[in-house]
């Protein structure tokens, strides 16, 4: 399995201004092994030891992106309608680098991910916090983004320490969602 392989067969199954992605669910391919890719913890993606020096590329790949999620592991995959190949994923395999208001009310937060993907933060794509105080959004798919560092720190600047049953919490909203950046004491 070579990457040339998945690029060609990935070819026109996405379409880059309409944002839309392949339907990997309605796939079935079979499983063909792993191939030497390596998405780093900070975003970066590898190919035999080489960084992706392509946007484009890594935006395809991620557009077949599939995570399994097993009671003791997570595996990634790529998923092509003839081909399905297990990935490595260090972390997670996106990183949330920007955010902004996307209203003057300051009511809904547009959050965009290192491959391009924007939305806004609600119920549908909530801030998760791991069990080690690391912060994540769901993107896709089952699929997340860790929060970048510069973004954490913008984001506990304008949230507010908050009282709550589990102690004071630092929190801000939304999409009329409270998101919590986890406990201060």
């Amino acid at each position: 399995m070579s990457l040339e392989t998945l690029s060609k067969e990935l070819t026109g199954l996405t379409d880059d201004k309409t944002k839309k992605m392949p339907p990997i669910e309605s796939w079935d391919p079979p499983y063909c092994g792993e191939i030497d890719l390596h998405i780093k913890a900070n975003g970066d993606w590898y190919f035999a030891g080489t960084i992706f020096k392509r946007l484009s590329l890594v935006k395809l790949f991620a557009s077949v992106l599939l995570r399994d999620v097993g009671t003791d592991y997570d595996d990634y995959y790529l998923v092509t309608p003839v081909e399905k190949v297990k990935i490595t994923v260090a972390d997670a395999p996106f990183v949330l680098t920007q955010w902004a208001w996307q209203d003057h009310t300051e009511t809904h937060m547009m959050v965009s991910t290192n491959v391009d993907d924007a939305f806004v933060l609600d119920q549908a794509h909530p801030l998760l916090v791991s069990k080690e105080g690391e912060l994540y959004v769901n993107v896709r798919r089952n699929l997340q983004a860790k929060v970048h560092r510069n973004v954490y720190y913008q984001w506990v600047a304008l949230a507010k320490e908050v009282q709550t049953a589990k102690g004071t919490e630092l929190i801000f909203s939304s999409a009329g969602t409270d998101f919590s950046l986890g406990l201060i004491s």
